[in-house]
């Protein structure tokens, strides 16, 4: 969502995202033509970590982990009430990296033969989607998880993720995945399925009802069950409808565009869902990729069928080049070779990873703000700590 250029406040920063046409929330920002790339000055993650705060965000956590061991670094704070200084082990809201925990769920159950890929949408879920021109029978579940169904994203008409007023009435309501998808089948699809990229929280919305409907229980359960707890990863939730995030926690800000920032840090998740609604930190995210890359949550031919990409051109203006998969993105590294991950923002977090294809090296980057508009500088310094931190290793 490009708004206009205007003097930025300290702790100024993206909380909702855009995909070119105003896609509010849980996603991937393409900033507006003409922006300026601010990066981290090259040196230790302490002072990487510390460019990406003075580009205005409240707080921001930052690890990075290799074969020589994990080293983290801290910057800002995590409550602006009290002071209270940001802290590794801080949770917060992950936002749309929850697509790569969903995308693995769903590629499991592959693996297991009770879905396939090139099942349709209709045959899965009959009547779900349908009207205004959209056909979930012509839709797979490859579309889905790789963001080429064409499906409208209905958090670009969904007020709770992008307007302060409509945050304050809505945010402890609870809404089921049937209402969201229904938000989506109000708009005709954006392309026929297949022939372009464009990401749509729709799709994870609808991944998320897959997996309830092909097993009986729900996504989070199934995250929970297969993901959570063989990993071992004690801060990593994937709440349903509770709005709290437990224990020590950094507290986000937005002022959705405006130029006064409230306390979003209570949100009933329900609104995010498969999308965007879980909740971890930094150092289970990253056992978490580790996981993954090493090949300890998929067998090798859906680890395979998870990294085969197409391009998404619309992200090109934060990373060039970019690629997605089936829940995860493909980012080339400045030098040379490419690494995965998934970003996410909902209003008050932005969390940014980046892991080596052997799963060895990894690097997670959170940061809050108030939000009073799209801060592309945070953005581009946290992806720059990313690319330093992962090319400094040598590895690629």
């Amino acid at each position: 969502m490009a708004t206009a250029t205007k003097p930025r406040p300290r702790g100024h920063r993206v909380v909702t995202t855009a995909l070119v046409t105003a896609l509010a929330g849980l996603g991937l920002m393409t900033p507006a033509a003409g922006s300026t790339a601010t990066h981290p000055a090259a040196g230790t993650l302490r002072q990487q970590t510390d460019a990406v705060q003075r580009t205005g965000a409240v707080g921001v956590l930052a690890r990075s982990t290799g074969p020589q061991g994990a080293r983290h670094a801290t910057a800002g704070v995590s409550d602006r009430r009290t002071g209270r200084l940001a802290r590794p082990d801080d949770k917060f809201r992950i936002a749309s990296t929850t697509k790569t925990f969903v995308a693995t769920v769903v590629l499991q159950l592959v693996g297991e033969g009770r879905l396939s890929l090139d099942d349709t949408v209709g045959e899965l879920l009959p009547g779900v989607v349908s009207g205004n021109g959209n056909d979930g029978n012509r839709i797979t579940v490859r579309q889905l998880l790789n963001h080429t169904s064409g499906l409208f994203n209905y958090t670009a008409d969904f007020p709770l993720l992008s307007d302060a007023a409509a945050f304050r009435a809505g945010r402890f309501d609870t809404w089921t995945d049937t209402q969201l998808v229904a938000i989506a089948m109000r708009h005709a699809p954006n392309f026929a399925p297949g022939t372009k990229w464009e990401y749509s929280n729709t799709n994870y919305t609808l991944a998320g009802m897959i997996i309830e409907r092909t097993i009986g229980r729900s996504w989070q359960r199934e995250v929970t069950r297969r993901i959570i707890h063989p990993l071992g990863l004690r801060d990593t939730y994937a709440p349903v409808t509770d709005p709290r995030i437990p224990d020590r926690h950094l507290r986000g800000y937005s002022a959705f565009g405006g130029s006064a920032p409230i306390d979003v840090t209570l949100f009933n998740p329900s609104g995010a869902g498969a999308a965007g609604g879980m909740i971890s930190n930094t150092a289970d995210l990253t056992r978490f990729y580790s996981a993954l890359m090493k090949g300890k949550l998929l067998g090798p031919a859906q680890l395979a069928e998870m990294k085969k990409t197409v391009r998404a051109e619309e992200l090109d203006d934060l990373w060039p080049g970019a690629r997605y998969g089936l829940g995860l993105m493909r980012v080339d590294l400045t030098c040379g070779g490419s690494y995965y991950g998934h970003a996410g923002d909902i209003p008050g977090y932005m969390t940014r990873n980046g892991v080596s294809g052997d799963g060895r090296h990894v690097v997670v980057v959170e940061a809050t703000g108030d939000g009073s508009a799209p801060d592309l500088d945070t953005m581009r310094a946290a992806n720059a700590l990313i690319d330093e931190q992962l090319c400094a290793t040598g590895r690629k």
